[in-house]
């Protein structure tokens, strides 16, 4: 050592001493904290990717918050709709039994009226009633609302699900390319009689199948008179003009058909094959896309949009109407992230006694006394059809909720839990401490942070070999 001024040893031993130092304090930290990355200085991308991860576990947690609780939601809902449907059971049974006229007495009919009045009470109370957190649901609270419908076009229509971005009104446009057509068979003649030897006919539609049998006088009109009276029970019905009449099933489509054939005597039919005939469903294109079609009954799903409706004989006549849909609907955010994607939404109709039915036949509230189709009537056909329109419509509700709750929330939670795993674990991966090798690390600063101290008392005590030098003189 020939310098004493400068101490270049020592300088190296404190630099490395510090480094030593730094790295047994950062070993320290991560082990006293279990992150590896405490401060932006540790690592400043990685911070910046765990901070992005950290928002989206945050956003996937309140997600599935949210999924459980529409999941809490639709299932109340069906908590409500299944005793409506048990009650809208034990009135068809009511209705049945009630047209068993021969074997009930006045008091009875009048003591089965005073339970349908009871159960239509009960239906409304719990449509009026039921609800979560305050918010009703059965009322038609979360119904869509619409704009631009008019029964000239629609005989009903049913939003069962959209999306509206931004709370917009959602244009949808019904343009109907084919028309649906019944089917019909016809009989041709030059008298607007029979007119010849009497005759027996087999009629057939999709209710049932009946025969008729007619004197050699009967008109034509006659004829469809008394096909008219059984229509209920065959599905078919008739009209004459002049030397003509006509046979048609009482429905629009492919599904439905008409049959009249002569079992005796003579009775020409044209049209269909062999005296049968069947309709032809609409074709139908909704905001430019194909509907499924069922007669005149239309069907439309996609990613945004789930209607259903029936068209007018005014739309059916190849026709186009566009209606908007302005509102309304339950929406649940089931993503990490504020987005019209990862919105879900599900349109709830009202269940009341009003609403269940609907304009063509009735609604469920004639059934009550002094209605239309109060057990008193003179038939009770037509109430019983209002009770199963009720009954499918409850169920069909009922279905949507269930597979709504099924599929789009329980796949969301299971989805949203899988992604939170692997959130989680990438976060980890990037923040979280790695103690086998941290605890490593430990040990080599701890080593190296001794030797440093050992190596600058040794250099530090280096310049006083300068006094031996020294003491030679």
């Amino acid at each position: 050592m020939g310098r004493i001024n400068t101490n270049v040893s020592s300088l190296i031993a404190q630099r490395s001493l510090s480094r030593n130092n730094a790295n047994l304090n950062t070993s320290l930290q991560r082990l006293s904290t279990g992150l590896k990355i405490n401060t932006g200085a540790d690592d400043p991308a990685g911070l910046i990717a765990s901070e992005s991860l950290k928002a989206e576990q945050t956003g996937i947690t309140q997600a599935i918050n949210n999924a459980n609780a529409a999941n809490n939601i639709i299932g109340t809902a069906e908590g409500g709709l299944t005793e409506v449907s048990n009650l809208l059971n034990q009135l068809n049974g009511l209705v049945n039994q009630t047209a068993n006229s021969g074997a009930l007495s006045k008091d009875e009919v009048a003591a089965n009226q005073l339970q349908v009045d009871s159960i239509l009470s009960t239906v409304n109370r719990i449509a009026g009633s039921t609800s979560f957190q305050g918010t009703k649901l059965l009322n038609g609270n979360f119904a869509y609302t619409t704009s631009s419908v008019a029964a000239s076009a629609f005989g009903t229509l049913n939003v069962n699900a959209a999306n509206l971005p931004a709370n917009t009104t959602k244009a949808v446009v019904v343009n109907v390319t084919n028309s649906a057509t019944i089917g019909q068979v016809a009989h041709t003649s030059v008298t607007s009689a029979l007119g010849g030897a009497a005759i027996t006919l087999e009629v057939a539609g999709n209710a049932g199948t009946q025969q008729l049998s007619f004197a050699g006088s009967s008109t034509y009109t006659q004829i469809a008179t008394a096909i008219n009276n059984i229509s209920s029970t065959t599905g078919v019905t008739a009209s004459a003009n002049g030397a003509n009449i006509t046979f048609k099933a009482a429905n629009f489509g492919s599904s439905q058909y008409v049959s009249v054939a002569a079992i005796s005597g003579t009775f020409g039919i044209t049209g269909g094959t062999s005296g049968k005939a069947t309709g032809k469903d609409a074709k139908v294109q909704v905001n430019g896309a194909s509907a499924q079609a069922d007669g005149v009954n239309i069907t439309y799903r996609d990613n945004n949009l789930d209607v259903n409706f029936t068209l007018s004989a005014a739309l059916n006549n190849g026709k186009q109407k566009t209606f908007g849909i302005t509102g309304g609907g339950a929406n649940f955010a089931l993503g990490s992230t504020v987005t019209e994607t990862d919105k879900a939404s599900i349109g709830i109709q009202s269940v009341s006694s009003g609403s269940l039915g609907d304009a063509s036949l009735g609604f469920l509230s004639t059934l009550q006394s002094g209605g239309a189709n109060a057990l008193g009537s003179a038939s009770l056909v037509t109430a019983q059809k209002i009770v199963n329109e009720a009954i499918t419509q409850v169920s069909s509700l009922r279905g949507r909720l269930g597979a709504f709750q099924k599929y789009t929330i329980g796949s969301t939670i299971n989805a949203l839990g899988v992604a939170y795993e692997n959130a989680s674990a990438a976060e980890s991966n990037i923040a979280d401490t790695n103690f086998a090798s941290e605890t490593a690390n430990l040990t080599r600063a701890q080593i190296l942070s001794q030797a440093a101290t050992t190596v600058l008392a040794s250099a530090n005590n280096a310049p006083q070999s300068a006094l031996t030098l020294l003491q030679g003189h």
